[in-house]
């Protein structure tokens, strides 16, 4: 999964789709949803006494949105785009905007240099 949690995305498609970039607050386990601020909202209705609302009503809450439907939203270029994998040359990972080519991350570290005892 190239989107991660705290990236900024716009959604694409559905009700709440627009072009202002908001934050990815959780992606599902199965990594094909993600969870997005003030997207995809319904109401959980609880009764009085539950834990999570003593006085009981409507809780409002997100819920999660395919990940096809967002893009994420590039800082550098101010654009939506695709995100992509490359290694450096040092061995280490990166995500990068694939429209201005500019450094997102780096995702994990450069493998350690496999020595033979001896």
């Amino acid at each position: 999964m190239r989107i991660r949690k705290g990236d900024m995305v716009v959604v694409l498609t559905g009700d709440d789709a627009s072009a202002t970039p908001r934050k990815v607050l959780s992606v599902v386990q199965s990594g094909d949803k993600v969870v997005v601020e003030g997207v995809n909202r319904v109401f959980k209705h609880v009764r009085r006494g539950h834990p999570k609302s003593q006085q009981g009503g409507r809780l409002s809450r997100e819920m999660p949105v395919s990940s096809s439907n967002v893009a994420y939203f590039c800082s550098a270029c101010g654009k939506p785009t695709r995100i992509g994998m490359r290694l450096l040359a040092d061995g280490r990972k990166e995500r990068f905007c694939k429209k201005c080519d500019a450094s997102i991350g780096v995702i994990s570290p450069a493998p350690k240099s496999a020595t033979v005892p001896g």
